[in-house]
């Protein structure tokens, strides 16, 4: 997927709330058991809330027990991209919106197989596309 133009992306931020500003951008976190989409059991898709990228499938989604919603796999390998983060003091992998840079959550190696991963995301990032079935 190609990256967003910088334009389109300023366009949209003016469609986020402050809270959304700040955890897309700022990479800022929602508090632990805020977020709207945590306890949320529909089929569909997670996507992006800036751009609308596909992000996280439903049947990848887990009660991780964190306090964010978590998911074991992405929903296409293209769509979402991790990097170091070093912030607090330690190594965490930042995971991000491949079309417009953003920030989503972390991605954690304690998560249930098939993949062993835990990508823990904040709902405040993520829009949800029930499955019209």
């Amino acid at each position: 997927m190609n990256p967003m133009p910088k334009d389109e992306i300023e366009k949209l931020k003016g469609k986020l709330s402050t809270e959304q500003l700040n955890v897309c951008f700022l990479k800022g976190t929602e508090p632990p058991g805020s977020g709207k989409f945590l306890h949320n059991k529909a089929k569909g898709m997670y996507v992006c809330v800036v751009c609308g990228q596909e992000l996280f499938k439903s049947d990848t989604k887990f009660d991780s027990g964190t306090g964010w919603p978590s998911f074991w796999d992405k929903a296409s390998k293209a769509n979402v991209t991790t990097e170091d983060d070093y912030a607090l003091g330690m190594h965490r992998l930042e995971v991000l919106c491949s079309r417009c840079r953003s920030h989503l959550g972390h991605v954690f190696p304690d998560g249930p197989k098939p993949t062993g991963l835990r990508f823990c995301i904040n709902s405040l990032a993520l829009d949800f596309k029930p499955s019209k079935a």
